[in-house]
């Protein structure tokens, strides 16, 4: 087991390092000068060289990458351009914002799409199975962006129940939370419906069922227990992405003040050091998340640690 787990804390290490790897080349190797982009446009040449020495874009590629790889390890990564700011600390200061409406979606997800999902598959072609698979059909079909923005003109323009941007009193959550959750809650449906089919179709099953075991402990004990692994699997790498790819779409349109909104600004301002810090925290929390899918996948099913 320690063999095990000392060989997937190296497999993260190194994918971590490699990021940091592309991150650094990337921004130093693109056609944008970060120096030009800082200065105003009276600037003098004078101004442009010293700029260049203060972040040490005047030293060869190779020591600009050391220094980075050092400075990485402790946390640092440069100054903000826009804020004149450590980049870290700037980019952690939207965090806790995108925490709590990232739990909130996913607490959210977990509960309705593992509800759904298990009683779809006790009771197939049911009136709750047919509209689970409909609704999650829609949610994985549907993009963010509409989504949001359907909501928007609906909830908070036509009928004005809830505020449109922004973070304040708990109405602030709910459009973007649910329009986060909305692909989660598909996914976990459709993923949870299937493993507990074939869970509830197993040997294992139909012996516990002879034997007398109440109904209720032989699905949330004998059939999930071994359909959970896929989707542990599923809400764990949901937790990234809704810090990756749909967070960064539903704190824009609503105008969130979580990372996403921060990193989508950043980009367009050319605010590499802020960018790359965001590129490296999401890198770190979905390299954390799949370390820890795959320990639980070791005491869930023992045969994997031996593969």
């Amino acid at each position: 087991m320690q063999g095990y787990i000392i060989k997937r804390v190296l497999i993260a290490a190194l994918t971590i390092f490699a990021v940091l790897s592309v991150v650094f080349f990337v921004f130093r190797l693109g056609p944008a000068d970060p120096v030009a982009l800082m200065l105003p446009p009276e600037a003098t040449p004078q101004d442009a060289q010293a700029l260049t020495e203060k972040f040490g874009l005047d030293k060869p590629l190779a020591v600009q990458y050391v220094n980075f790889l050092k400075n990485a390890v402790h946390g640092d990564f440069g100054i903000s351009f826009r804020f004149n700011e450590s980049a870290a600390q700037v980019m952690f200061q939207t965090v806790p914002a995108t925490l709590k409406l990232g739990l909130m979606a996913l607490a959210f997800s977990i509960l309705v799409g593992l509800s759904v999902g298990i009683i779809s598959a006790v009771k197939p072609d049911s009136i709750i199975d047919r509209v689970g698979r409909v609704f999650a059909l829609a949610g994985m079909s549907l993009p963010a962006f509409w989504v949001g923005v359907m909501l928007i003109l609906f909830f908070g323009v036509t009928l004005r129940w809830l505020p449109i941007a922004g973070k304040g009193t708990y109405l602030h959550y709910i459009m973007p939370a649910f329009c986060l959750s909305l692909y989660p809650i598909a996914l976990i449906t459709r993923l949870s419906r299937s493993s507990m089919l074939d869970a509830l179709k197993s040997d294992y099953v139909v012996m516990a069922r002879i034997k007398g075991v109440p109904e209720f402990h032989v699905i949330m004990v004998h059939a999930l227990k071994n359909a959970s692994i896929p989707i542990l699997t599923v809400i764990f790498s949901i937790m990234g992405t809704l810090l990756v790819g749909r967070a960064v779409v539903v704190e824009f349109i609503f105008s969130w003040p979580g990372i996403g909104k921060l990193a989508m600004e950043s980009f367009f301002a050319r605010d590499y050091p802020v960018v790359q810090v965001f590129v490296v925290f999401v890198t770190f929390v979905v390299v954390t998340l799949n370390l820890i899918v795959d320990i639980l996948y070791a005491y869930i099913d023992h045969r994997i640690r031996y593969q």
